[in-house]
Formats: structure tokens, C-alpha cells, sequence
């Protein structure tokens, strides 16, 4: 009987001692070789300004290559508590998760750390968070134990209050990077601007381009608009632009366009209509050219220039636009 008991306590033992192993003191195992161990932290972006109860969030990514493994019963413990040179400095470890994805040739561990601070002071003071000691064990030599550093974070804990006078410069932590002013909403409102000026300079280029940009901005009027621009200031310059004004009425309506067949023109083409007036008096001027030198057109002393006028504002009832109203009166 003694026999089989110390057989069960010899079994016991070689059961229990790879365990124990484990939990030797990292800071007591070397460092893993170099290459083995490869790591990316996502740290929080505020590194100063935290206080008493905040919680800080800091992930680690580890991609450890065989024949190395990582043991997970040395994974940070909740509830430790940090200590500097034996003292506790204030900040506890609330939380810490992991997952594991296993490769061919590689484990790679995404653990994620939560601290939460249990201190104050009446100045700001320097902190850090971790370092974090992991051990990993060689597959191929169980002897093989290792360590390795995940590196500190240095933050900066702010007091809640401040008592009697400090000088902001020598209590500034360098840390902290210079301060910036948000121009979000600026941009944001320059964005707008830029959209409004372009709509704009686009409007005006409908309303007063000469060449055929966009669309409906090539007809019969804005070419007739430009002709007349170049024609000389003379009474053979204003019988040819008349001629050229019945050319553009007439190819708009399909049809020759004169004063007893007006109302059918505005009827087939209504963006013309603001124009009906103006209409008639074009007609008195081409008979005043054409057929009456002597006959009154009541339309100054320039009717060529009436002409111009007249011709950009059906431009504009040719584009769909509403056009400006005449300056000129009838009899001036």
C-alpha cells in the first residue's frame, strides 16, 4: 500500500512540474532571440491630461514564428498593480483580452490592455504603463524558456485641482505636442464658398458667354450676337445685322417671321414672349431700312446699338433664360 502511494505522489509530481515551470519570474528568464517576435501597438492618440479614474486603452499585436510559443498563463493578470522601483504608482490593470490566430509557421496574438488610474497629485507628474513581461517556450526544448518585453507606454496624470500659483511652463509635460486650433469648420466653410463661387462663375458664363460652352449656348442668336458685333457702325452695317436678326427668327421659327405672323412665333416658341414688344419694334426698324427711310423706328439715334441689345436679350430667351429688361423707351 505505502508503495502505490508514493507512486501516486511521484506521478503528482512529474504532472505538476512542467506547470510550475511556467511560472517562473520573467525577469529572471533571457530575452527571446532576435526575429522571433514581431509587434505592433495601437496606443491611445492623448498621452497627457488624464486623472483619477480615467481608463486607458492601449492593443497589442504580436506575431511570435515557431518553433517559439507563446505561454498564455503569463499573460498580464487583472487587478495588478503597477509598482516603480517597489512602489506602487496608481494605475491598475481593469481588464485584458486576447484572441489567437494560429499559421503554418507563426501564432499571432491580438491582446488588448485596459488600465484604469488610482491616483492623484497637486501637480502633473509622469507615469507609464506596463512594461509587460511574456514567456515563451521553445517546442523543440521544453529547457527553452524566454522572455519577452512588450515595451511601456509613458503618459502624464493631471491633478484634478490645482493649489496656489504654478507657472504653466515649468508644468508643462513634454509629452504633450503644441496646440493646434480645429479648422474643420473653416474648411468646411471654404468647401461651401468654393462650391458657391463655382456655381456662380458658371451662371455667368451661361448668361454672358459668347461661345458654346454648355449646352444650348451655341443657337442662332448667340452667333447672330457676335456677328453683329463686328459689323461696322454705318447704315450697310445695320441693313446687314436687320438681315442677319430676320435670318435667326426665321430659322428658330422653321418658318419667315414677320409682324402679322408674330403671335404664331410666341405661340410655337413661348420663351420669347417677354420679348413681344421688342419683336414689333424690330419689324418697325427693318421696314424703316428696307422699304421707309423716311418712316420713324422710335428707336434713338443709334439703332444699331438697339440692335445689339436686342439681339443679346433673345440670345438669352434662346438659352431659356429670362431676359433683362430694355433700358431703351420708345421715341428716345
Amino acid at each position: 500500500m505505502k508503495t502505490m502511494i508514493r507512486i501516486f505522489y511521484l506521478l503528482l509530481g512529474l504532472n505538476v512540474a512542467p506547470q510550475t515551470a511556467f511560472a517562473i519570474d520573467s525577469q529572471n528568464l533571457p530575452d527571446v532571440p532576435p526575429g522571433i517576435v514581431t509587434i505592433r501597438t495601437i496606443d491611445p492618440v492623448k498621452l497627457v491630461g488624464y486623472t483619477v479614474g480615467d481608463i486607458i486603452e492601449r492593443e497589442v499585436i504580436l506575431t511570435i514564428k515557431a518553433p517559439y510559443k507563446l505561454i498564455e498563463t503569463s499573460l498580464p493578470i487583472t487587478g495588478y498593480e503597477k509598482r516603480y522601483k517597489g512602489q506602487v504608482i496608481g494605475i491598475e490593470l481593469k481588464s485584458v483580452s486576447h484572441t489567437k490566430k494560429e499559421n503554418k509557421d507563426s501564432a499571432t496574438f491580438d491582446i488588448k490592455l485596459a488600465y484604469q488610474i488610482f491616483t492623484n497629485n497637486v501637480v502633473a507628474k509622469n507615469a507609464a504603463l506596463g512594461p509587460e513581461y511574456l514567456n515563451l517556450i521553445n517546442t523543440k526544448d521544453s529547457k527553452d524558456l524566454v522572455k519577452y518585453r512588450i515595451p511601456n507606454l509613458d503618459i502624464a496624470i493631471s491633478p484634478i485641482a490645482i493649489f496656489g500659483q504654478v507657472k504653466i511652463e515649468n508644468n508643462m509635460s513634454p509629452l504633450r505636442g503644441p496646440l493646434l486650433l480645429s479648422n474643420v469648420k473653416e474648411n468646411k466653410w471654404l468647401k461651401v464658398s468654393i462650391g458657391f463661387l463655382a456655381l456662380s462663375l458658371l451662371g455667368l458664363l451661361y448668361i454672358l458667354g459668347q461661345r458654346a460652352w454648355l449646352p444650348r449656348m451655341g443657337g442662332t442668336f448667340a452667333k447672330t450676337h457676335r456677328k453683329l458685333r463686328k459689323l461696322p457702325q454705318s447704315p450697310e452695317g445695320l441693313k446687314l445685322g436687320v438681315a442677319a436678326v430676320h435670318e435667326s427668327l426665321n430659322t428658330t421659327a422653321s418658318m419667315s417671321v414677320f409682324s402679322n405672323n408674330l403671335g404664331i412665333f410666341l405661340a410655337q416658341k413661348p420663351n420669347f414672349s417677354p420679348m413681344a414688344t421688342e419683336l414689333q419694334q424690330f419689324f418697325s426698324l427693318s421696314r424703316q431700312v428696307y422699304f421707309e427711310p423716311n418712316a420713324a423706328h422710335g428707336l434713338g439715334t443709334n439703332p444699331q446699338q438697339w440692335l445689339q441689345s436686342f439681339v443679346r436679350r433673345c440670345r438669352d430667351c434662346e438659352r431659356g433664360l429670362t431676359p433683362e429688361t430694355s433700358t431703351q423707351k420708345s421715341g428716345s
